[in-house]
């Protein structure tokens, strides 16, 4: 259950590129006309090793689905039909655009280096994901974000570029203001038990698992939206490429999920030495803080982001509206 930097960066033969919208993309296309994620030759045979062999020790995966997540999208599906139907459809170009530079600084991952945890962990690690974050999971996670940067192929930046293009158009609407971070924030050491450098690597894997979680969910919403017959009604060519693009993303992204997951899980179940010169089970302090992660993304963060975006909506559909009725139309499809 050991794999090189090459082995985990290694592709599989494609027969025909990922070109749409104008955009070539990375990963492509098997005989049958099936989208393959990039850099997965080996890397899920990888993390199904290394799960298997977790779950063959007795212990558990946690969960990285959007169960976790309290509630929805907002708008909902209902409410944003209505804003597409009145041509208000700026919402979705905005949340498109900013996810895919979000995505873009997603190529960072590729720069960090983990330390070396081996030197604060009693077990033999050498078997496990958390070995291998040094050794392509990061630099591929990295590169399927925003890019690798000797290839001319764009990644998840310029493919949710190309759905948002094929929706609405390149230029459709002014650029959106970006935010500067989706992580939860910090205020001083929360894991005193180990070193900071140490908590530092734990905090970001948590944070982008919990961001990947919420992506799912937005995957989801958005091909559902771009699929609907209801809506982009004289663009359903485009609509329906769009909802494909918005697919192969998401079949890029499981493997992020999945091996996040298990470096998450496997750093659980290892037995740390704590800077007092004792011992404790991962589990004990890092479960906490994974419980705080999971609250404020899957709940604190949507809230106070749906409170903004509720008021944005009322004071778009005021001005727009040609009677009183369009704010009470729009709340009353609310979930």
């Amino acid at each position: 259950m050991k794999y090189n930097i090459e082995e985990i960066m290694s592709e599989h033969e494609y027969a025909y590129p990922n070109e749409m919208g104008g955009y070539l993309l990375h990963g492509g296309l098997d005989k049958d006309g099936e989208y393959i994620s990039p850099r997965t030759l080996k890397r899920w045979e990888a993390v199904e090793s290394w799960k298997s062999r977790l779950l063959d020790q007795g212990y558990s995966l946690i969960d990285g689905s959007t169960d976790l997540l309290k509630y929805g999208n907002y708008p909902n599906i209902p409410q944003a039909k209505y804003l597409l139907n009145l041509s208000l459809g700026k919402f979705l170009w905005d949340s498109l655009t900013v996810t895919g530079v979000i995505e873009a600084r997603g190529q960072a991952l590729a720069e960090i280096t983990a330390p070396d945890f081996q030197k604060i962990i009693v077990e033999d690690i050498s078997e496990t994901a958390v070995a291998h974050m040094n050794s392509g999971l990061f630099i591929a996670h990295g590169f399927d974000e925003g890019g690798d940067p000797n290839s001319k192929k764009g990644a998840h930046d310029q493919m949710w570029f190309a759905a948002r293009d094929l929706l609405f158009g390149k230029k459709a609407f002014p650029e959106p203001d970006i935010p500067e971070s989706l992580a939860r924030p910090q205020e001083g050491a929360e894991m005193p038990q180990i070193p900071v450098e140490y908590e530092g690597i734990i905090s970001l894997l948590m944070n982008v698992l919990m961001i990947e979680i919420r992506a799912e969910s937005f995957f989801s919403y958005t091909m559902e939206l771009a699929s609907s017959p209801d809506v982009f009604k004289d663009n359903r060519v485009n609509a329906n490429l769009a909802s494909e693009m918005i697919s192969r993303i998401q079949k890029d992204e499981a493997i992020h999920v999945a091996y996040l997951a298990v470096i998450i899980s496997e750093l659980r179940s290892f037995t740390f030495k704590t800077l007092e010169g004792k011992e404790i089970i991962g589990a004990e302090f890092i479960d906490p803080i994974w419980d705080k992660m999971v609250t404020w993304h899957g709940k604190i963060n949507i809230e106070e982001s749906k409170a903004i975006s509720s008021k944005n909506f009322e004071n778009l559909l005021q001005k727009n509206q040609t009677s009183n009725t369009r704010v009470k139309e729009f709340h009353s499809l609310a979930d």
